[in-house]
């Protein structure tokens, strides 16, 4: 059985979606009322996915986020917020955001947001080929993906999961077109607008992030998608 941390300040909306993720999704569901306690209960458990709402009191949705990414990079997060507008949204993603979900939603759509996120996980693990690929060479640059670190000599640069996501995804197509469908349905699992407006975001960061070495080169290909340049 999955177990699921769900941290939700509202407590009738939070006991209704732990019955029924319960009840329908068949998962252990442990609800936390804010923050601070979702923090505590997570590093006393193992959990197989987390569900944060953002605007908590104590400490925030993505505050508890940033705080579990720095213990565990791989459990997948869904954010919960009333919030649409698409720094939001970028916040959400930067902060190692899997998914974001806006209130009011049904609650059948966050099921289906669930079991498609536990399938994509899944999917992944089975991919033992590319999964063991995690340490590339770019340049002057050593990328660690396990680490999500960047180094360069005695300089280390700590990437969010999302970066780490989206320069892996260009490594393993180093000198080739990596097109922005692909990008986006690998890591945002939808090609919408908005999501395509926060990769923009966190290629201008990895840009940033490898500028120091002339011999490397993250450019657009228009109307395909982007090349990682290794001269």
């Amino acid at each position: 059985m999955k177990k699921i941390l769900l941290v939700e300040d509202d407590p009738n909306l939070g006991l209704l979606l732990q019955d029924y993720l319960q009840l329908k999704g068949k998962f252990d569901v442990v609800l936390c009322t804010d923050g601070e306690d979702g923090l505590r209960t997570f590093n006393k458990q193992n959990f197989d996915l987390c569900i944060l709402d953002v605007m908590m009191p104590k400490k925030d949705g993505f505050t508890l986020g940033k705080d579990i990414r720095k213990v565990n990079t791989q459990v997948p997060i869904i954010f919960a917020t009333a919030k649409t507008m698409l720094e939001d949204k970028s916040a959400a993603y930067d902060l190692g955001g899997d998914d974001y979900i806006t209130k009011p939603f049904r609650i059948e759509e966050l099921l289906l947001r669930i079991n498609a996120m536990f399938k994509r996980v899944a999917n992944k693990t089975d991919n033992n080929d590319e999964a063991a690929e995690t340490q590339f060479s770019i340049g002057q640059y050593h990328f660690d993906y396990t680490t999500q670190i960047i180094t360069d000599n005695d300089h280390q640069q700590k990437l969010s999961t999302k970066e780490a996501e989206l320069l892996r995804l260009l490594c393993l197509k180093k000198n080739t077109v990596l097109t922005r469908e692909e990008a986006l349905l690998s890591i945002w699992h939808d090609d919408n607008y908005f999501n395509g407006r926060s990769m923009d975001v966190f290629l201008s960061k990895l840009r940033k992030y490898l500028r120091a070495d002339p011999t490397v080169e993250i450019i657009n290909v228009h109307g395909k998608g982007y090349k990682l340049l290794v001269s």
